[in-house]
C-alpha cells in the first residue's frame, strides 16, 4: 500500500503492519466470545503531547484500530477512540448483529487527518457465507485528556450510513421481494431507471407481503426507533419476488430521468389528469431524497393557475376581459413588480397570464375581499393539504391564510406557498380536467387506502377559460411558448414560474404544461426563468408521453 499500512488475513490470523511493527489478533469470533483480548499498548512515557496530530500518528492509530476491529477485539478497540463506551459495543455487534464471521480492513493513503479504508467482510448466515465489501473513513484527532493520538469516534465509522441509535444486524430480510412494473409489464429496476431507487425501497417495504413476495438473507440497518426505516445494505440470498404493478410508463420515465439529469439539482412529475395516475417521477441527483414528492419550496408563477381560477371564480375578470397591466402593484405593506418592471396597460387578462404580469393579479386582491380565499381555493378545489396517500411518502402542498401582505405574495407564488413538482403536475392536471383527482403510484384496492377528494369541482366555464389562458402561454408570445414549440398533440397548454429564494443570485426554474391527456411539472435550482431550464424538461417528457 502507498500509505504503508495493510490489514490482511495471515495464517487465519487478522494483521496489520504499519512502519515495520506488527499487531496480530484472534479471528473476530474468538475475539468478540472473549478467546483473545490484548489491551492496548503502553503508552510511552513521555509528555503529554498537544497539537495536531502528526502523519505517523493518523497512520499508526488508524492501523491499531483496524487491527483490533478486525480482529474482533472491541475493548482493544474502544480504547484506541475518544469514545470507548459507545465504540467497544459497536465493534462487537459488528460480529455479532451483522453476523460477520471474518474480515480483512485495507486503509487508503490518509487525507490529512482522515483515513479511508475498504472492509472485505464474510458474512455467514445458518451456515451459509456471503463476500461483503464497502468503505468507509476515519478521523484520527488529538485527545482533550490524555494527548493520545485517537479515532474520533462515531457511528459512521462502522458503516457510513450508520448513525446514533441505529444497529447492523443480518438475517431474513423485514419484508417480502417485489418485482416492480410499469403499466404495461415492464420491469423497473434502480439500475436501468436511478431515480427510482428510493421509490422501490418503499414499495418494496410498504407492499413486499401484500403481494406475495417472500423475503430473503439481508444485511440492514435498523434505525432504532419504532417503525423507523430500514435501510438494506447488502442482499446475500435472493428471495422470491412478489410482482408489484404501477402506474408509471417506462418511455416517460426513461425521458424523464435523462431531460432532469442534465442539470445540478431538480425534479419532474408526469401525471396523466383524467385518472391521477403518475406516468413519471425523477430526481436529480437521482440517489436519496425524493424531491419530487418530498420538497417543499415556493414555487413562482407556476402557482398563478390556482389565483386565476379564485379570480374567475370570483367573476372578477374573465380570459379575455380587460385587466390592467402596471409596472408595480401595493398591497399594504408589500410593493409587488413585474420583471424589469413591465407593464402592458390594459389589456386581456389571458395575455396578463400568458406573459406572467404580477402586478394584474395583485390589484384584484382587495376586490376579492378575503385575503384567505386563495388557500380556501387551493384545499377546495384543487386538493392542496387533503393528505395525499400516493403509495409512498409524499408532501401535498402548503398555503397557510394570510392577510395583507403576506397573502399579496401569496398570489404569485411566494412567500409562504410551499409546493413540490407533484403538486404542481396535479394543479395543471386539474385545470385541465376541471376536477381533483388525487395523484398515485399504486392502485389503492392492493391496501385499500383512500384517496383525497377536493369538495368541489372547476365548473365548466372557468375549467374552459383556464385551459384558454395556459394554451396562450404555450403560444404566439406567451413565456411558454419556445418550451412548448417541439411538444404535439391536440390540446396543449402551460405555465412558466421563476421563484426567488432565499437571497439566490438566480431565481429557480419552474415550468409547468400539458398535452391532451398528459401533464409535467419541472424545477430546476437556481435555473433561472422558467422556460430556460425546467420548460426543457418538460418538454422531453411530453414529447415521450
Amino acid at each position: 500500500m502507498r500509505s504503508g499500512v495493510k490489514v490482511a488475513i495471515v495464517g487465519g490470523v487478522f494483521v496489520v503492519v504499519a512502519g515495520g511493527v506488527a499487531y496480530g489478533g484472534y479471528n473476530l469470533w474468538q475475539g468478540v466470545s472473549g478467546g483473545a483480548g490484548g489491551g492496548v499498548s503502553a503508552a510511552k512515557s513521555e509528555e503529554k503531547r498537544s497539537g495536531p496530530v502528526t502523519a505517523e500518528e493518523i497512520t499508526n492509530t488508524a492501523a491499531e484500530f483496524l487491527a483490533a476491529w478486525a480482529a474482533g477485539e472491541p475493548e482493544k478497540a474502544g480504547q484506541l477512540t475518544n469514545n470507548p463506551v459507545d465504540a467497544g459495543p459497536a465493534v462487537a455487534d459488528f460480529g455479532v448483529g451483522a453476523k460477520v464471521s471474518a474480515a480483512e480492513i485495507v486503509p487508503g493513503t490518509p487525507v490529512g487527518p482522515k483515513v479511508p479504508f475498504t472492509v472485505k467482510a464474510t458474512v455467514t448466515y445458518e451456515g451459509q457465507s456471503k463476500p461483503w465489501t464497502y468503505t468507509s473513513e476515519l478521523t484520527v484527532v488529538r485527545g482533550l485528556s490524555t494527548g493520545r493520538a485517537l479515532v474520533d469516534w462515531k457511528p459512521a465509522v462502522i458503516h457510513p450510513k450508520l448513525t446514533e441509535g441505529a444497529t447492523l444486524r443480518t438475517g431474513p430480510a423485514k419484508t417480502g421481494e417485489i418485482k416492480a412494473v410499469d403499466r404495461k409489464g415492464v420491469e423497473l429496476t434502480a439500475e436501468k431507471y436511478p431515480s427510482l431507487g428510493p421509490i422501490l425501497a418503499q414499495l418494496r417495504e410498504k407492499y413486499g407481503a401484500k403481494v406475495g413476495g417472500q423475503p430473503g438473507v439481508e444485511t440492514w440497518i435498523e434505525s432504532g426507533t419504532e417503525g423507523g426505516p430500514v435501510t438494506t445494505l447488502a442482499t446475500h440470498v435472493k428471495g422470491k419476488p412478489g410482482r408489484l404493478q404501477t402506474t408509471i410508463d417506462a418511455p416517460t420515465q426513461a425521458a424523464a430521468e435523462r431531460a432532469v439529469q442534465q442539470y445540478g439539482e431538480g425534479s419532474v412529475v408526469a401525471v396523466k389528469p383524467s385518472t391521477g395516475e403518475v406516468r413519471a417521477v425523477a430526481n436529480a441527483p437521482a440517489a436519496g431524497f425524493n424531491a419530487a414528492f418530498e420538497g417543499k419550496q415556493a414555487p413562482g408563477s407556476t402557482w398563478k393557475i390556482v389565483t386565476a381560477a379564485l379570480l374567475l371564480e370570483k367573476g372578477l375578470v374573465t380570459a379575455n376581459g380587460p385587466a390592467e397591466c402596471p409596472p408595480t402593484a401595493r398591497y399594504y405593506t408589500r410593493t409587488i413588480s413585474n420583471l424589469k418592471d413591465f407593464s402592458l396597460g390594459t389589456v386581456p387578462f389571458k395575455r396578463s397570464f400568458a406573459r406572467s404580469c404580477n402586478t394584474a393579479f395583485v390589484k384584484l386582491i382587495d376586490d376579492v375581499d378575503d385575503d384567505s380565499a386563495l388557500a380556501k381555493e387551493a384545499r377546495d378545489v384543487f386538493g392542496i393539504g387533503l393528505d395525499w396517500k400516493t403509495g409512498i411518502v409524499s408532501v401535498d402542498g402548503s398555503i397557510p391564510e394570510e392577510t395583507q401582505g403576506a397573502a399579496a405574495e401569496q398570489y404569485i407564488g411566494q412567500g409562504t406557498v410551499q409546493m413540490n413538482v407533484l403538486n404542481i403536475a396535479s394543479v395543471t392536471a386539474t385545470a385541465k380536467y376541471g376536477t381533483f383527482k388525487q395523484p398515485f403510484l399504486v392502485s389503492k384496492d392492493l391496501d385499500g387506502r383512500t384517496f383525497a377528494e377536493a369538495s368541489r369541482s372547476l365548473s365548466p366555464s372557468v375549467s374552459s377559460q383556464l385551459r384558454a389562458m395556459m394554451r396562450a402561454a404555450a403560444t404566439g408570445e406567451g413565456t411558454a411558448a419556445g418550451a412548448m414549440a417541439s411538444v404535439g398533440g391536440q390540446d396543449k397548454g402551460a405555465k412558466t414560474g421563476s421563484a426567488e429564494v432565499d437571497g439566490q443570485a438566480t431565481s429557480n426554474s419552474w415550468f409547468t404544461g400539458y398535452s391532451d391527456d398528459l401533464v409535467a411539472a419541472a424545477v430546476v435550482q437556481s435555473g433561472g426563468h422558467g422556460g430556460d431550464a425546467a420548460g426543457k424538461v418538460v418538454a422531453s417528457v411530453l414529447r415521450a408521453g
